[in-house]
């Protein structure tokens, strides 16, 4: 592992995800327990999930967070709005919204735009951050950049490559185009395939923030293996 980063600094850009539509509320209760035990940025749970993730992660430094308009970005303005407040109402204190992808596709970028500020507007009301998922699967590189701008325009904190659910997750060509698409102010997440610490470290030496994992035990025993072996 590079000397300049520490297992620390790994666990405090991964948001865990326990997203997966059949995971019981024992995989939660779990999922979270290993996220207290490496102190991990985030747990990302399903919404009917939140107010047990609040309740396993109280009194750890590990914030809990969902997902809104997940995973095709289709609901009505409106219902993610709802979906944003009953959320922060449970306890969220960060939220990953997916756009909606359809109207991008089409060129509506001022229904995209209006449809993020309506949901950032209502999380930052309550000083609850959001990232914004753009599902690049889907879209061209002129599409992608157009989307950080849209992003970025309707006050996100962060710009997100995928749900983990499209056709494709985050590659480093598309973390370099995110990044190089908004200004400073808007962070980077990657999602879908950070699986080893390689991986964590490639994504990190782009300029990525957070990035979402599945697999975030496998990547913090080898960040610790590698930290106790260089002191």
């Amino acid at each position: 592992m590079d000397a300049n980063y520490t297992a620390k600094d790994i666990a405090k850009m991964i948001d865990h995800s326990l997203l997966n539509p059949v995971m019981t509320v024992k995989d939660i209760t779990e999922g979270c327990q290993l996220a207290r035990e490496y102190d991990v940025a985030t747990v990302c749970v399903k919404p009917s999930e939140l107010s047990l993730a609040v309740t396993e992660l109280s009194g750890s430094g590990v914030l809990p967070t969902t997902v809104i308009g997940f995973p095709h970005g289709s609901n009505k303005t409106s219902v993610k709005v709802f979906e944003a407040q009953e959320a922060i109402a449970d306890g969220a204190r960060e939220l990953d919204m997916v756009l909606n992808i359809g109207r991008l596709l089409s060129g509506d970028y001022e229904y995209v735009e209006n449809d993020i500020r309506a949901v950032v507007e209502a999380a930052h009301a309550k000083g609850v951050i959001v990232k914004v998922i753009l599902e690049n699967c889907f879209l061209t590189d002129d599409q992608k950049r157009a989307a950080c701008g849209i992003c970025e325009e309707a006050g996100a904190d962060f710009v997100k490559t995928s749900t983990g659910y499209g056709t494709g997750g985050a590659t480093i060509e598309d973390l370099v185009l995110m990044r190089g698409a908004c200004s400073h102010k808007v962070r980077v997440k990657a999602a879908g395939g950070v699986r080893t610490l390689d991986k964590a470290l490639e994504v990190r030496a782009v300029g990525t923030d957070r990035f979402g994992a599945t697999a975030t035990k496998a990547i913090m025993d080898e960040a610790l293996k590698r930290e106790a072996a260089q002191r």
